[in-house]
C-alpha cells in the first residue's frame, strides 16, 4: 500500500452491545482513484490492534474530484461476534461461512407448496398432507 495514503476517524463509538467498535473512515489518497478495502482492513488492523479478520469495511463513497473517500468501519472483538451480529453478504465478501445454493426450480417449487398450507403450519413445514 502506498504511504500516500492517509486514514483518518470521525464519530468513534463502542458498542458494547454489538461486541464492536464503529466509526466513519476518510481516506485521503492524492494522486489514486482509490484505495482497495483489503489495504484499508490491513491499515484499520494495525491502528487499532486487532487482526484483520475483525475489521469490517463498508459503504465508500469517493468526494468529487478523487483524493479523498469515506466509509464506514466496524472492529468486532471477535470472528464470533462477527458471525453473530454481520450481515451473510458481508461475511461471504470477507470469506466466512458459505453461500446457500438452491436452485430457481426448487425454490419456486418451496413457493407453491407452501400457498397449499393454511395457518400455523406454514412455518412448521408441515408437509404431512396425505
Amino acid at each position: 500500500m502506498s504511504e500516500s495514503v492517509t486514514i483518518r476517524t470521525r464519530k468513534f463509538l463502542t458498542n458494547r452491545l454489538l461486541q464492536r467498535k464503529q466509526m466513519i473512515i476518510d481516506v485521503l489518497h492524492p494522486g489514486r482513484a482509490n484505495v482497495s478495502k483489503d489495504d484499508l482492513r490491513e491499515k484499520m488492523a494495525k491502528l487499532y490492534k486487532s487482526e484483520k479478520d475483525h475489521v469490517f469495511v463498508f459503504g465508500f463513497k469517493t468526494a468529487f474530484g478523487g483524493g479523498k473517500s469515506t466509509g464506514f468501519a466496524l472492529i468486532y472483538d471477535s470472528v464470533d461476534a462477527a458471525m453473530k451480529f454481520e450481515p451473510k453478504y458481508r461475511l461471504l465478501r470477507h470469506g466466512i461461512g458459505a453461500k446457500k445454493t438452491i436452485s430457481a426450480k426448487q425454490r419456486k417449487e418451496k413457493k407453491n407448496r407452501d400457498k397449499k398450507i393454511f395457518g400455523s403450519k406454514k412455518g412448521k413445514k408441515a408437509d404431512k398432507k396425505k
